[in-house]
């Protein structure tokens, strides 16, 4: 049953789509004519609904991927593609507290809230005004902004968090913040990036080296769709290819002091080592 400030998506038989908050007493302006979201209040989801001019729409509720897809923009976003891989790696889950910077468009972020739940909490980090803005404004018309923290803060000051279970950095040089990222996450947790190209890749893995991190993978991510035509099933002519390298370590936890080994052992007991021999009689 659809209530007030519900989201809902709007697909005409022509395939476009369009995601709308309703509002009683609003309308919504398409190429096809007027919808009233009374109208939209009373049909519900799965139902069809007509424009003034007499066009369906079919009524339906957006999934993340159409909430993400359909996103205010004035960055490029993470990609669906790359978000489930990242969420995975992550152990994204209820009650989850992930930290992510940059916020960006609020991509990752939407999809960050929508699984760490009503329990668990996204810290998010934009340094720049307009983005910190545009990021607010997204999860405000996702409903999701509850679960949020933003922060407009630079992250070389450090991050106000500590032991959370995951981070994400979506920035240009995330090499330099090393440091900053090992004293926010708790032992042994996962941490994620995402880097545009090769040389960027090469400098981050050179400062893990270095850093209290392991069990580190790179890896791209390709999506190619198909014609779903059963006479003529064949590949898209397009596809989605490379938007984004991923990198993924864990932070090495706390070292605990090697076990001595038998002989180590065996010398250091002074009724056993050679330098002093122990009187037989």
């Amino acid at each position: 049953m659809l209530k007030q400030d519900d989201l809902v998506m709007l697909v005409c038989p022509q395939g476009k789509r369009y995601v709308r908050k309703v509002r009683e007493g609003e309308t919504m302006q398409t190429h096809f004519g007027v919808l009233e979201h009374a109208a939209l209040l009373r049909a519900g989801y799965g139902e069809e609904v007509h424009t003034h001019l007499g066009h369906p729409f079919r009524l339906l509720k957006p999934s993340l991927y159409d909430m993400v897809k359909m996103l205010k923009r004035r960055t490029q976003i993470i990609y669906p593609k790359e978000i489930g891989y990242i969420l995975l790696k992550l152990a994204i889950a209820p009650g989850s507290r992930v930290i992510e910077a940059g916020s960006g468009s609020g991509a990752l972020t939407t999809a960050l809230s929508w699984y760490v739940g009503d329990q668990g909490r996204v810290y998010t980090y934009e340094q720049r005004e307009e983005f910190f803005r545009l990021c607010g404004e997204n999860l405000r018309w996702s409903g999701l902004d509850e679960r949020v923290e933003q922060f407009n803060r630079n992250i070389a000051e450090g991050f106000l968090q500590t032991d959370v279970d995951a981070l994400f950095l979506d920035v240009r040089t995330p090499w330099d913040f090393l440091d900053q990222v090992a004293a926010a996450i708790m032992p042994g947790a996962p941490v994620g990036f995402l880097l545009p190209t090769t040389n960027q890749v090469s400098d981050l893995l050179a400062g893990l080296e270095r850093a209290p991190f392991e069990d580190v993978e790179v890896l791209e991510i390709f999506l190619r769709r198909y014609k779903p035509v059963a006479e003529r099933l064949r590949p898209d002519d397009r596809m989605v290819a490379h938007t984004g390298f991923l990198v993924f370590a864990r932070h090495e936890g706390r070292k605990t002091p090697a076990c001595p080994s038998p002989a180590q052992t065996a010398t250091a007991d002074p009724e056993l080592d050679p330098a002093n021999p122990v009187d037989a009689a």
